[in-house]
């Protein structure tokens, strides 16, 4: 590769990444939730391969060439999450593997979420709505419980309208902030 190629900013890999990431889960959680009839979490394995998998494994590539390891790692990681699930959508594996299987990737979705501090809210709140839903949705394949795995693909459907709108908002100029809140970062202190 040319030295001279720009790998892109930051922040550029974060919008792609984020919106990457919120476009597969609104599909994998909405397919979870049978909001939409005749759709299942099964049709969002294309997606989940190409967008998810691919798309963010590369994402994280970027950002780790652009000196961002959280974002890095993150979008990497999760790569390699929707890669996998894409993969191994359709093999008969027993409820207790998915269950088991969803539970690691939980653990994943909790070290983003304490690692995503100092992102914002929205980035945080996208890693912990993901991380409730992974977690639910392996309970309700522990327990069989269709009604779990719905309340499991809800959390999902808001992790991906939560990283959705990080990634139009850094686009679009939106803001970021609830009122009356700023964030910390350089050059702003906790007391404002």
């Amino acid at each position: 590769m040319d030295n001279d190629v720009s790998a892109g900013s930051a922040t550029s890999t974060s919008v792609l990444g984020h919106l990457a990431l919120g476009l597969t889960l609104l599909a994998f959680g909405i397919g979870h939730t049978g909001a939409i009839k005749g759709v299942t979490a099964g049709d969002a394995v294309t997606l989940a391969l190409y967008v998810g998998g691919i798309a963010l494994f590369v994402a994280g590539l970027l950002a780790y060439r652009a000196g961002e390891l959280f974002s890095g790692s993150a979008f990497a990681a999760l790569g390699a999450f929707w890669f996998t699930w894409g993969i191994g959508a359709g093999h008969q594996v027993t409820a207790d593997a998915v269950g088991f299987f969803l539970i690691l990737w939980a653990l994943l979705a909790l070290s983003l979420t304490l690692g995503a501090a100092s992102s914002g809210p929205l980035v945080q709140g996208t890693y912990a709505l993901f991380g409730v839903g992974l977690v639910l949705l392996a309970i309700g394949q522990f327990a069989d419980s269709t009604g779990i795995i719905k309340v499991g693909g809800w959390f999902a459907v808001l992790a991906g309208l939560a990283s959705w709108y990080a990634a139009t908002a850094a686009l679009a100029n939106w803001p970021v902030a609830l009122p009356g809140h700023r964030a910390a970062g350089r050059g702003v202190t906790a007391t404002g």
